[in-house]
C-alpha cells in the first residue's frame, strides 16, 4: 500500500511540473485560439453584461419555442387522430422516443440520488 501512495504521489508531482511548465502556454494558446470569441475590455462589467444579454436573449425566444411546441403537438394529435395509417417506422420512432425519455428519467434519478443504483445515503 505504501509504494502505491509513493507511485502516486510521484506522479502527481510530474503532473504538477508539467502543468507548471507548459500551462502557461496552453493558456496563451487557447486564448489566441479563441480571440473572436473575447469581448474587450475583459471586465466584471462586460462580463454581467454579456450574462444579462444572453438571458433576456433566452427570454425573448420563448414565444418562438412554445409555438414550435404546440405545432409538434397539434402534428402529434393530427398522427393520433389517423393512427390507422400510421407505419411501422412511425411507431417504433415513437417507441425509441419513449424509451429515451425513460433512460433519461432513470439516469436523473441515479445522479439525483448521488450516483447510488440502490437508494439514497443519509
Amino acid at each position: 500500500m505504501a509504494a502505491k501512495l509513493q507511485q502516486l504521489q510521484a506522479k502527481a508531482c510530474q503532473a504538477t511540473q508539467f502543468v507548471a511548465k507548459h500551462g502557461n502556454v496552453y493558456y496563451k494558446q487557447l486564448l489566441e485560439q479563441n480571440k473572436q470569441y473575447i469581448k474587450d475590455p475583459p471586465t466584471v462589467e462586460t462580463c454581467n453584461e454579456l450574462a444579462k444579454q444572453l438571458f433576456y436573449t433566452r427570454l425573448a425566444s420563448i414565444p418562438g419555442r412554445t409555438e414550435s411546441f404546440w405545432k409538434e403537438l397539434d402534428y402529434v394529435k393530427n398522427m393520433w387522430k389517423n393512427r390507422q395509417e400510421l407505419k411501422v417506422e412511425d411507431a417504433g420512432i415513437a417507441a425509441l422516443f419513449g424509451l429515451e425519455c425513460f433512460a433519461w428519467f432513470c439516469a436523473g434519478e441515479i445522479v439525483g440520488r448521488g450516483f447510488t443504483f440502490t437508494g439514497y445515503y443519509p
